[in-house]
């Protein structure tokens, strides 16, 4: 547990000062729990020894409201130092843990991490936050108060005290029992969470399909299942840690009898005196509360430790290497002999397998170059890896003579612009989706943009026109008005080099044309590399190349290609 402990503090970075400072003021605050108690013992004994007085009744009395007062002061400084330091420690690491994402391969978003990523934002960091950090200093109160009533124990008698170590010694060995347990369902239990949560999500982003396709029944027994498996977990847990918790209570049952007992056995042979026996009846029922309260919130530190292996998790996944330290608006790209994109021998794999193999080919400033083949060939890879959504594994890409290594993400960024089939909008204004891409852009750019991507006059029909606060990923606008959204951030950016999926190949013919004149006015002037489903969409490309099973197997433009009489031929006849 000290170990628990230890990762919880150095995990608080600049904050480590404060949580330990709240030490100090938890050990005061223990001292004065217990500070009542025995001033109570004193005045008793007073007493009984028929030398109380009002003078020192009245010191006694102010005694304990001073005890009192301090108990509650050192009780919200350890407050302010600790709880507030564990909800501002969360906060920076959800801030560090969106920088860590937005730096990792898009690969890690595909290999079923979304659900452990959203544990670890909506259960793991929130359980920390809200059960843990605020504990570390009541376990230091609970071992002073526990001390403390040992030490008045042996003052009474060594008899006594070695009673009462005794009895600690039980606690702790079926709290750490106790604790064994838990760990083991712990981490069970929170990968339970995990998979229910990637089921959630997963029901909850294909319910148009499932219901499409009559298969409610299906998923929602999938679903139904994961919901069982965790209720069963956790009941497994509670029956687990059950016995432990009622070993722990009948330990502090019988304990304090036990104490009692022996206590009034020494009192019956004279060996301790009549107030010490007072004063054993004062301390019995608050003797052994603290260690049981101690081991009881440690439970809770066992499913912390489950999650802080989570979070860790996550944040050990490799980021894309940005180390390069040139920028490409610096590099000057009107040479006749540097291309503006070269592939020069990339080779590419999700795992062991490549999936992309030798793959050569360069683009003019200006050009339009087509990437053409079947489904699962490698053509959306190849886009993919120009904007260092992955790294190769071998060869290099270079843009403007530069391998993209050795550019800064950030640049290499800002020279790209990518059009996808799949658009995702935010949920926020429309105004604010399109100036995303250029935050500094002015009001007229932004309509200027709208406009040209022949989006302004739908725009202007929604209920609050560019402040319309559209739904998450843009579901309260149909396919090719999100399309041509997306088309107008781009535009606005106005990067050199865009990456065109193309857009029209599943929109309705009544909003094919204007996607189709909204691109290009996107692509005027622009390096192009376009992934092309519609085969008529590129007959005026400068450069097509033929993607299949990773490997570029036709290249030239259309005339050339149609000579050859082979794939691509074949493809435009299919069509």
């Amino acid at each position: 547990m000290l170990k628990i402990m230890h990762r919880l503090i150095n995990m608080t970075g600049k904050y480590k000062t404060r949580i330990r400072a709240s030490y100090i003021t938890a050990f005061l605050k223990g001292i004065m729990m217990k500070a009542p108690l025995i001033l109570c013992f004193f005045c008793i004994s007073l007493f009984m020894q028929k030398e109380m007085d009002a003078t020192k009744c009245l010191y006694v009395g102010i005694a304990v409201l001073v005890c009192v007062i301090l108990e509650t002061i050192f009780e919200h400084a350890s407050n302010v130092l600790q709880s507030a330091a564990g909800y501002m420690v969360f906060a920076d690491m959800r801030l560090k843990l969106g920088d860590h994402l937005r730096k990792l391969p898009m690969g890690y978003f595909t290999e079923g991490n979304i659900g452990k990523i959203s544990s670890v934002l909506a259960t793991d960091m929130v359980f920390i936050e809200e059960n843990c950090m605020g504990v570390l200093s009541e376990l230091v109160t609970f071992i002073i108060s526990q001390g403390l009533m040992c030490v008045m124990m042996f003052v009474m008698d060594i008899r006594l005290g070695l009673l009462s170590l005794l009895i600690v010694a039980i606690f702790i060995v079926i709290g750490n029992l106790m604790l064994k347990t838990n760990q083991k369902h712990s981490y069970i239990k929170q990968e339970c969470s995990e998979s229910l949560t990637e089921e959630v999500l997963d029901f909850a982003e294909g319910i148009a399909i499932i219901k499409s396709y009559n298969m409610l029944g299906e998923r929602s027994k999938k679903l139904s299942d994961e919901f069982e498996k965790s209720c069963k977990e956790s009941i497994d847990y509670e029956v687990a840690y059950g016995p432990w918790s009622r070993a722990l209570y009948l330990t502090f049952g019988i304990g304090t009898a036990a104490v009692l007992a022996v206590s009034a056995y020494l009192f019956n042979k004279g060996a301790i005196s009549d107030i010490y026996m007072v004063g054993m009846a004062l301390f019995l029922f608050d003797m052994f509360v603290a260690i049981k309260s101690y081991y009881g919130q440690m439970a809770r530190l066992t499913v912390t430790e489950a999650s802080l292996n989570r979070i860790e998790e996550v944040f050990d996944a490799e980021e894309l290497k940005d180390e390069g330290r040139k920028k490409l608006d610096a590099i000057i790209a009107d040479k006749s002999d540097i291309a503006e994109i070269e592939y020069d021998d990339v080779s590419f794999g999700y795992t062991d397998k490549d999936v992309l193999k030798n793959v050569s080919f360069s683009i003019k400033q200006g050009e339009m170059t087509a990437l053409v083949g079947p489904s699962g060939g490698g053509k959306s890879t190849i886009a993919s890896l120009l904007a260092r959504f992955w790294d190769i594994k071998r060869g290099r890409i270079l843009v403007r003579g530069e391998d993209i290594r050795e550019i800064s993400l950030g640049s290499l960024m800002d020279q790209l612009s990518m059009v996808f089939q799949r658009v995702y909008l935010f949920q926020d204004t429309v105004y604010n989706n399109i100036a995303i891409s250029r935050p500094e852009a002015t009001e007229e750019e932004v309509y200027e943009a709208a406009k040209k991507a022949r989006c302004y006059d739908f725009i202007m029909q929604l209920p609050e026109g560019f402040d319309t606060v559209i739904g998450e990923g843009g579901a309260s606008l149909s396919g090719g008005e999100k399309q041509r959204i997306s088309i107008a951030r781009c535009i606005l950016k106005d990067s050199p080099i865009v990456i065109l999926d193309e857009a029209t190949a599943s929109v309705d013919a009544d909003n094919e044309r204007a996607i189709q004149e909204a691109i290009s006015e996107l692509c005027r002037n622009k390096t192009l590399l376009v992934i092309a489903h519609r085969l008529k969409t590129i007959r005026d490309a400068d450069q097509i190349l033929v993607v299949s099973d990773g490997e570029i197997t036709e290249r030239g433009d259309h005339a050339s290609l149609m000579d050859k009489n082979g794939t691509y031929a074949r493809m435009v006849s299919m069509q």
